[in-house]
């Protein structure tokens, strides 16, 4: 595994090692060992999997307390994911990192504790997993609106289209009005 570091410290792309021929391929997702050693939490409590189609929008999400890290990958189509770090203290605050993640290119990224999390369906379907190390905890969601202006992510959004929404994302506040992490090192 090769761990890529971004523009945000603590956010990584994993690259797998991928073992293929003509019958198929074999990779290793997660080890405990290597992950531990590239300083990404190794305890993971639940495991998700969505399915969505083009033009499907999930996020900003975040927990602000029972705050969330997430290793996320898409197993089916391409996927456009964005963190963000809302730790107020952070000298990033603000601040986001983007990656296309896809069956294809077989990436991970990890998202730690304090960050948002995002991602937009580039291909007809997509298949999105993720481990978290912390349990879903509905009371503590929040969402920060996926087009506040003060981020200026730049969606590559398909044909220029608006991108679909889940009620709760569609009142989602902006970066400014949300709840965010006033401790830089989320516990």
């Amino acid at each position: 595994m090769e761990f890529i570091t971004t523009n945000l410290p603590g956010v990584v792309i994993i690259q797998p090692k991928v073992f293929g021929d003509e019958r198929g391929f074999f990779m290793e997702t997660y080890r405990m060992d290597k992950f531990e050693a590239a300083g990404i939490p190794t305890h993971f409590v639940q495991d998700n999997h969505s399915r969505s189609q083009q033009g499907v929008l999930r996020g900003l999400h975040y927990q602000i307390r029972r705050p969330q890290g997430k290793l996320v990958r898409a197993i089916l189509g391409e996927i456009f994911d964005v963190a963000v770090d809302i730790r107020r203290d952070s000298p990033f605050f603000g601040k986001w990192t983007t990656t296309h993640l896809s069956a294809e290119n077989k990436r991970e990224m990890w998202v730690p504790p304090g960050f948002a999390h995002g991602f937009y369906v580039l291909s007809e379907w997509a298949e999105v997993t993720y481990k978290t190390n912390d349990y879903y905890a509905p009371e503590w969601e929040r969402s920060i609106a996926w087009n506040d202006a003060q981020l200026s992510i730049n969606w590559p959004l398909v044909n220029g289209q608006p991108p679909s929404l889940s009620a709760k994302d569609s009142r989602a506040v902006s970066l400014a009005e949300a709840e965010v992490f006033e401790d830089e090192l989320v516990k």
